[in-house]
């Protein structure tokens, strides 16, 4: 990936590079956030799409590249403007909050609407959009704070793999202000809202 895809993607200017020296050896990494990581086998045939803080490592054979899901997507759902692209043939490692969960959107009907932090990765042939959530009235930004909703689900729509996360960053926040008594009558939010369209 080149140093400027890197800088749009939220990315480390530089990455690590580990190679065993006269034998075998072992590496450890880890996510950032409590939750669970997942091996991805690239075949060279389709290609993932990942949100950006979930890339933890990958097999110098995999190829990186950043992918725009649109202006007024990234803008309206807040999450999920630039996604990072990976393709070749290879291991790639992501993480993620809490615990995966794997759909394929036409064992729904051929769409999903998820909350815009549960997306962790996607394969190539998913259509990746973002969708308000009722209007900017009254009514409607007082179901978003007080339902636990944000303003927008992210929409997945064809047939192939999709990976979500049941924990998202401002969920655990906000558990995490809780249990240290602060926000007592705020929202807390369900960890993850899935709507079958």
């Amino acid at each position: 990936m080149q140093v400027g895809q890197r800088v749009l993607a939220g990315e480390s200017l530089a990455f690590q590079y580990f190679t065993s020296q006269g034998g075998q050896g072992t590496v450890g990494f880890a996510g950032v956030l409590p939750g669970e990581m997942r091996a991805l086998e690239l075949d060279g045939s389709r290609a993932w799409f990942a949100e950006k803080d979930a890339f933890v490592a990958a097999e110098s054979t995999v190829d990186f590249g950043i992918a725009f899901t649109g202006g007024r997507t990234g803008m309206s759902g807040g999450e999920g403007f630039v996604l990072e692209k990976f393709t070749g043939h290879g291991t790639v490692i992501i993480a993620g909050a809490g615990n995966f969960i794997d759909l394929n959107p036409a064992d729904f009907g051929g769409r999903i609407e998820v909350d815009t932090g549960c997306v962790v990765a996607f394969e190539e042939g998913i259509r990746y959009g973002v969708q308000r959530v009722g209007g900017l009235n009254r009514q409607g930004i007082m179901n978003a704070v007080f339902g636990g909703e944000g303003l927008s689900l992210a929409t997945l729509e064809g047939d192939g793999r999709v990976i979500l996360q049941s924990l998202t960053i401002e969920s655990l926040a906000n558990a995490l202000k809780k249990a240290q008594g602060g926000d007592k009558q705020g929202p807390t939010g369900g960890l993850f809202s899935t709507h079958v369209g």
